[in-house]
């Protein structure tokens, strides 16, 4: 009688521990330039086997969220 109660307090005491996740919220840094859509004229190189795209005299790496302006 005694061996299933403190095996069901056990486990209870223990699932207590296993939800401990924690909600992360991903934000952008400041001054981060994101472009949705480039336009045909860009260019493709690579450096040091990264790709990026070249337009205008800027690079952008491509995310996500679109392609954002890096410096090299």
């Amino acid at each position: 009688m005694m061996r299933p109660l403190v095996y069901t307090l056990v486990f209870l005491f223990a699932m207590s521990f296993t939800s401990c996740a924690k909600r992360v919220v991903v934000r952008q840094p400041a001054g981060v330039t994101v472009v949705q859509k480039l336009p045909r004229q860009h260019n493709i190189v690579r450096v040091n086997g990264a790709r990026y795209y070249v337009f205008n005299g800027r690079y952008h790496r491509k995310t996500r969220q679109g392609y954002v302006v890096v410096n090299l």
